[in-house]
């Protein structure tokens, strides 16, 4: 009876040595009625390095594509080197037909998502554009009851600050500095002697002394003519005299303070010296006790607002001048 042992390896691998037989003797079959076995005589090379040579000659790398933890874990099983990459599981093909039926419902549902933002669109402006009309509307009815007092309002405001620019470039570029300081030393000159005979008759009428100002920048300016001029004064003093019933001097002296600072030459003396022979005359007819009080009473006066613009134009005129000059003087340095 013969013993017939079946081949286990591949019959494409080929375990030839490439050594030769006198340095490399792996091993040696034994064929007998008892056993099958192996040299008791140690192998030189190991078995599973000549395994791993040729599987790599025949095969190529086939642990190339294999991670480092593929690798350890095949290090520690107990299967042959040689049939380890029959052990490697092959990847199942994807199923790709429920994506069809995934991508046709999202195709219709976006369809349906389009349609109905589209309506909601369309349902959001026609809601805007009626709120627009109705706003429109309410605008146009507030607007026609009170948009001219608006109007009105908006365009006083406009031309108030165009006029206080106007001015103020005015100052800056043009204001007549010796004239300015002319007309304050004359009016404060009237004034003085107006308060020296009747205390406290500058803080009594600062509105008149305020509007006789203004007139008088009027008359300057040509805004209005010389009787218009005249007859405004004219009303002012009857104003002082007769409404608020105050004395001669008191009552004459806005008017004095506006001739004195923008009347010719002439009418300003005379006006000054007349002025001051009023003050003397109404001075001299008053009691003792009225002086006296008179002197006790004198306090605090109020800068009249015309002087007081005065003094600033000519203040903002001095300083543009020096500013003018200083920079011109850095500029040559």
């Amino acid at each position: 009876m013969s013993t017939t042992i079946r081949p286990l390896l591949s019959p494409t691998l080929s375990f030839k040595s490439s050594f030769p037989p006198t340095q490399f003797q792996p091993f040696r079959l034994q064929f007998g009625p008892k056993l099958i076995g192996f040299s008791p005589k140690p192998s030189t090379f190991p078995l599973g390095r000549r395994f791993a040579l040729n599987d790599k000659v025949s095969n190529g790398d086939v642990l190339t594509g294999l991670d480092e933890a593929e690798k350890e874990a095949r290090g520690n099983s107990t299967m042959p080197e040689r049939f380890r990459y029959l052990a490697k599981e092959v990847p199942s093909p994807p199923v790709r037909w429920p994506w069809f039926v995934v991508m046709a419902f999202l195709i219709y549902a976006w369809r349906v998502v389009l349609f109905e933002l589209s309506n909601w669109k369309n349902a959001a402006l026609a809601i805007a554009r009626f709120i627009g009309y109705v706003l429109k509307y309410a605008f146009a009815v507030v607007y026609h009851f009170i948009g001219s007092p608006i109007t009105f309002s908006i365009r006083c405001m406009e031309d108030l600050f165009y006029t206080i620019r106007a001015c103020y470039s005015w100052i800056i570029s043009n204001a007549p500095v010796p004239d300015l300081t002319l007309i304050v030393v004359l009016a404060s000159i009237v004034l003085a002697i107006g308060e020296a005979t009747v205390p406290n008759c500058i803080n009594n009428q600062p509105y008149v002394l305020t509007v006789s100002g203004l007139i008088g920048y009027a008359a300057v300016r040509g805004y209005i003519s010389e009787p218009l001029f005249w007859t405004l004064l004219l009303g002012v003093y009857a104003f002082s005299k007769f409404l608020k019933k105050r004395d001669d001097v008191s009552a004459a002296m806005p008017v004095a303070a506006v001739l004195a600072g923008v009347g010719e030459p002439w009418v300003r003396v005379l006006v000054i010296i007349s002025y001051t022979a009023l003050a003397i005359y109404q001075y001299s007819k008053m009691p003792s006790e009225g002086k006296e009080a008179g002197e006790v009473e004198t306090r605090e006066t109020r800068l009249p607002i015309p002087l007081l613009l005065s003094a600033l134009a000519i203040g903002l005129r001095v300083a543009a001048k020096w500013s003018g000059y200083r920079h011109l003087t850095w500029m040559i340095v």
